[in-house]
């Protein structure tokens, strides 16, 4: 008996849990910041996924809109049991193993997730006194401040 991690999980939590993530404050659209926002059905391939229409700018949206999991057609517990593996350290070919998927199609998503993480870093300042310890600067060609030193005299000579 084989049993297929993915179809354990519950689509409803996962999109529960991204609407949680998303929208602390409730929902807001994603278009104009308007918090003028009415439930407008569901996704007709994901049930759990639902769409959104603003009474602002008229427009429609739905959980994934603007995220790094919109426009791909894989299930959102896919994706988020993806990102628990990375937080393992599993390799993409033992995810792709224990997903079902080829390590092409998981390399494209550990990539988006990794780029997901990495864009919402916020830029590191350094304030005040900084300090470094054990900085170790190259004088040229490979450390051999000789080699730098003979051919600033071989271009001294060729004019």
């Amino acid at each position: 008996m084989t049993i297929v991690i993915h179809r354990l999980m519950d689509d409803e939590k996962c999109y529960a849990m991204v609407r949680d993530l998303r929208w602390p404050q409730g929902v807001c659209c994603p278009h104009c910041q308007s918090k003028h926002v009415v439930k407008n059905g569901h996704d007709t391939t994901e049930p759990c996924r639902q769409r959104y229409r603003c009474r602002e700018c008229i427009r429609c949206f739905d959980d994934l809109t603007n995220t790094m999991f919109a426009g791909h057609h894989r299930p959102l517990r896919i994706w988020m049991l993806c990102s628990y593996f990375m937080g393992l350290n599993l390799s993409n070919q033992q995810i792709a193993a224990e997903l079902g998927l080829s390590i092409t199609q998981t390399h494209v998503m550990t990539v988006r997730l990794r780029q997901g993480i990495a864009d919402q870093q916020q830029p590191c300042v350094l304030e005040g006194e900084v300090e470094c310890d054990e900085v170790y600067v190259v004088a040229g060609h490979k450390g051999h401040p000789e080699a730098v030193k003979k051919k600033g005299v071989k271009a001294a000579d060729d004019d």
